[in-house]
């Protein structure tokens, strides 16, 4: 009997030495890497060798990681993990306001980029409960994995539908940053607020009515209340 298809990671980086680690360190966890040198190079492999998730450098000859994780986003839903040197809290966030799912900081230890990647993974792949939220103008599908505002369809990543998915399930109750942050990311994120605020803005951004009252209500200091 033959074994399953090993999943396949884009990761685009202009330093061979990176290329040549990532690539034993992902094949040692069981995954196939497709390598790339450039913004336009990672865009093309993208396309056509239909990856399940990517780890992408921030700096690279065309362009920077963030413009290629907002290119992506374009047109696909696989988890987006930044990997880079640069780690003040504006590339991060810069970096996940962009689509990106995650940002691990070089120098990196294999076995947390493993364990981020697969729970990225994770959550991109789980099958959500059949039920229907709906608030204000918002209905999310969590079978479908749909959302839509007002009637238009909205398009968010893994992770912000999943936070979504946690904020919305528990209408009305405070949820702590280290709730949220715990089970959406893991436990090993559980004092990364910043991380957890930019994921926030972006969903209010692609949720909320413009200057109206939030769904998604800010508890200063402690954490987030669905209000839907």
């Amino acid at each position: 009997m033959s074994s399953p298809p090993r999943p396949r990671i884009l990761v685009c980086d202009d330093e061979q030495q990176i290329l040549r680690a990532l690539r034993v360190i992902l094949r040692d966890a069981g995954y196939e890497s497709l390598p790339a040198g450039s913004v336009e190079e990672a865009l093309d492999i993208a396309a056509v060798g239909n990856p399940d998730a990517a780890i992408i450098d921030l700096v690279l000859p065309d362009g920077d990681g963030v413009e290629l994780c907002r290119r992506l986003r374009e047109w696909t839903v696989m988890p987006l993990i930044v990997l880079s040197a640069v780690g003040d809290e504006d590339a991060k966030v810069r970096a996940l306001s962009s689509g990106a799912d995650d940002y691990v900081t070089k120098p990196f230890g294999p076995r947390e980029l493993i364990a981020r990647l697969e729970a990225n993974l994770r959550r991109s792949g789980s099958e959500p409960e059949s039920a229907l939220i709906e608030a204000d103008r918002l209905l999310v599908d969590l079978a479908r994995h749909t959302v839509e505002v007002a009637g238009e369809e909205v398009h968010l990543t893994p992770t912000e539908f999943e936070l979504l998915r946690k904020l919305a399930g528990n209408r009305g109750r405070l949820l702590t940053h280290r709730e949220l942050l715990v089970s959406v990311w893991g436990a090993g994120y559980g004092d990364d607020t910043q991380v957890l605020r930019a994921h926030i803005a972006n969903l209010r951004r692609k949720i909320e009515r413009p200057g109206g009252p939030r769904l998604i209500r800010t508890e200063s200091g402690v954490g987030y209340r669905f209000q839907g």
